[in-house]
């Protein structure tokens, strides 16, 4: 089978770009205790920060986790677009919101989502917690090649 076969297999859906984070919650607790809502400002989206503050308010730790899986998530999308934390990619710009089924989708603003439509087709994230870790792992596929 030779390169050109496999292109023909695997069709459009090509891997663009992987990323994955893990860290330790108490580290984001740490900055949280110091930075207050500035942190949380600066990390999450208007969407995501409406999660948190309704998931803080019923339960903190449950709140620490969400930030610290989206921490994560932001982390390794930067890596898998391949411009870590360097514009067009910033904090906020990237959220990690959730489908009617509760499956994680991407959410981007500008000017980070026109950057990335140029370059990519889908983004696809996975998130895990556990009591003292959390962990992203993000798939971006290449852009669709359009047929003429």
């Amino acid at each position: 089978m030779t390169p050109s076969d496999l292109s023909v297999l695997q069709g459009n859906n090509t891997i663009g770009g992987i990323g994955t984070d893990i860290l330790y919650v108490h580290r984001i607790e740490r900055v949280l205790s110091r930075f207050g809502d500035r942190f949380i400002q600066r990390i999450l989206g208007r969407e995501e920060q409406q999660k948190y503050h309704a998931r803080a308010a019923r339960d903190p730790k449950r709140g620490v986790l969400f930030l610290a899986t989206r921490f994560a998530a932001k982390e390794a999308f930067s890596k898998a677009i391949g411009l870590g934390m360097h514009m067009p990619m910033y904090w906020a710009g990237m959220q990690v919101l959730n489908a009617p089924s509760g499956k994680p989708i991407v959410v981007l603003s500008e000017p980070l989502k026109s950057w990335y439509e140029e370059r990519f087709g889908m983004a696809h994230v996975s998130l895990t917690d556990e009591s003292d870790m959390v962990m992203a792992f993000v798939i971006i596929e290449k852009k669709p090649l359009v047929k003429t």
